[in-house]
């Protein structure tokens, strides 16, 4: 791994007056493609910055990945709100006009068909999909948020599913506001991010979509890896070659990188207290591409490490 400079890299925007980005995912051609949940939309940020809208699936969609079929797959949220604070944009608590439930869908780039796999899990509807990471065996896990609302809110959790719509199963459950998820570079680790505890969670997975359950006091069977102090929140991450797990970090506006057995390794600083997600890409994995939703920009960077190789790519 390479040591850390004392001199922090240069910030590049890519694209700015976006709203509210999330789920970078690389392209082969230099392209990002995004969601902007504000917006509605999948997004396409160009190589020159220009932005091209890909779909309008509505609600809010909030995470993204390649399937092994070459299609993307949504993590839809069903919608948020939206606030202004201090100049930046957040979300607040609350139901969306158009709120039916959280949602799983499969969009077709090269015919822009957009269709739903899962809306349930059982008898139990999706609350508020968030983001998602595709194994080698062609199944993907995703966490649910969950729902905030003024006096309450849903429990999230942790879920895998196959790509054809035939098979979805609950992991773990229930969590607190699970957001990021991200595999280990052997594909025997879920990890998962909590937004409101600030804690990074590890599952040792038995086999695909069943992960060995730890005993009391794990709330939910995960192992817990780290957790940060003050007001830090954890958003969505991506996972190094080397294994670390980068996490994108609200209020202190960084990203955290820590190893896998918790050491907290560097915090990344960024000009956003919502950094919300990151990804990377380039020749060698070594370009890091992150969204900072409350300015509503996507930024490169370049990363000592590279970033691991995703399983599908595009």
């Amino acid at each position: 791994m390479t040591a850390p400079s004392n001199q922090e890299p240069e910030i590049r925007v890519v694209a700015s007056g976006l709203l509210f980005p999330e789920g970078p995912v690389v392209q082969e051609d230099g392209s990002v493609m995004i969601v902007e949940i504000q917006r509605e939309t999948v997004s396409r940020v160009n190589p020159d910055g220009s932005v091209d809208v890909v779909a309008q699936p509505g609600g809010g969609p909030n995470g993204l990945a390649v399937g092994p079929d070459g299609a993307v797959y949504i993590c839809n949220n069903g919608g948020f709100l939206f606030q202004t604070i201090a100049g930046y944009t957040r979300t607040r608590a609350g139901v969306h006009k158009d709120y039916t439930s959280g949602r799983i869908e499969r969009l077709d780039v090269v015919t822009g068909a957009l269709t739903t796999l899962y809306d349930r899990c059982g008898e139990h509807p999706l609350c508020g999909p968030n983001d998602i990471v595709f194994d080698r065996h062609g199944g993907f896990y995703f966490t649910d948020f969950g729902k905030n609302r003024a006096r309450d809110r849903d429990h999230g959790g942790l879920y895998y599913a196959l790509a054809d719509g035939s098979r979805i199963v609950e992991v773990a459950y229930p969590m607190v506001t699970p957001n990021g998820v991200g595999l280990s570079p052997d594909g025997a680790v879920v990890y998962v991010s909590e937004t409101e505890t600030g804690r990074l969670w590890a599952f040792d997975l038995a086999e695909p979509g069943r992960a060995v359950r730890h005993p009391f006091p794990s709330p939910h069977g995960g192992r817990l890896v780290c957790g940060l102090p003050g007001y830090q929140r954890f958003d969505s991450m991506a996972v190094d070659a080397h294994g670390n797990v980068c996490v994108a970090t609200l209020i202190s506006g960084c990203i955290t990188v820590v190893s896998p057995n918790g050491q907290l390794l560097r915090q990344v600083p960024l000009p956003d207290p919502v950094a919300t997600n990151i990804a990377f890409g380039g020749p060698d994995r070594k370009t890091a591409y992150i969204t900072l939703s409350g300015t509503g920009c996507l930024v490169a960077m370049d990363w000592p490490d590279p970033g691991l190789r995703l399983v599908y790519c595009r």
